[in-house]
């Protein structure tokens, strides 16, 4: 059963995805939560990194819906065909999550890319910190390693639920960007969850004005969440249908 260690009140601060507003979050740091209660949170718009589980509550924007792909019903896009015809080459090993010099350079690369394109704040990540953030032991904490050969070129974190898997980062090498990737690693998790019997692929948060999350709503079809219920309240999904 879940041990809440701190729950922090949400306070107002520059939001990361649309310039000019103002982003309040909600955050409980947790210990010793089960899948089945990771499932149940993931339902009511939450995410994890760590022991850090958290939501957006801003009073005066619902930009950040989450979305969630139904797998039995997903249908590939050509586009989508495209970039999964280009990674068929690679091999794909699934591990639980490890923090050590070889993702932690892979992840400061991809990150370096994402300043210099989008505008990204620099981030001097440690292992320490990257640890922290995906490798905290976790029953739903998965790494699906992409390997190019011998050579690791992409790393997926994802949390496995009873019923659902949900992304939770992912990165690669700036030298593969023509592979499409990023496109790809959510088909090549959304067939990772076929395989494995599970109903959603949980996406996170959909902004519509944000490039770096306004891309989720080309995967389909895809269901968002209404509203913001509370942790004992009935989550209510719509399909995009």
């Amino acid at each position: 059963m879940a041990e809440l260690h701190l729950h922090l009140p949400a306070e107002s601060e520059p939001c990361a995805y649309l310039p000019g507003l103002h982003a309040t979050t909600e955050y409980r740091f947790m210990t010793e939560v089960t899948a089945a209660e990771m499932e149940h949170l993931l339902e009511r718009g939450w995410r994890r990194f760590g022991a850090a589980y958290f939501r957006p509550v801003c009073m005066q924007c619902m930009e950040c819906v989450s979305l969630r792909i139904p797998v039995r019903g997903f249908a590939l896009t050509k586009s989508q065909r495209r970039a999964w015809r280009k990674c068929q080459g690679l091999r794909v090993v699934t591990r639980a999550p490890v923090a050590d010099h070889e993702r932690l350079n892979l992840y400061r690369a991809w990150h370096a890319m994402r300043e210099k394109t989008r505008g990204w704040q620099p981030n001097d990540l440690t292992l320490e910190q990257y640890h922290r953030a995906y490798c905290v032991p976790h029953p739903c904490a998965r790494e699906l390693d992409y390997y190019d050969g011998d050579r690791l070129v992409a790393v997926g974190l994802v949390d496995e639920t009873p019923t659902a898997v949900s992304s939770v980062y992912f990165y690669y090498h700036p030298d593969i960007t023509d592979l499409s990737l990023g496109v790809a690693s959510v088909l090549f998790e959304v067939e990772w969850a076929r395989q494995r019997g599970r109903e959603h692929v949980y996406l996170g948060y959909r902004i519509a004005g944000c490039p770096s999350t306004a891309y989720k709503s080309q995967f389909g079809p895809h269901e968002l969440l209404t509203e913001r219920p509370g942790i004992g309240e009935r989550a209510n999904w719509f399909s995009s249908e």
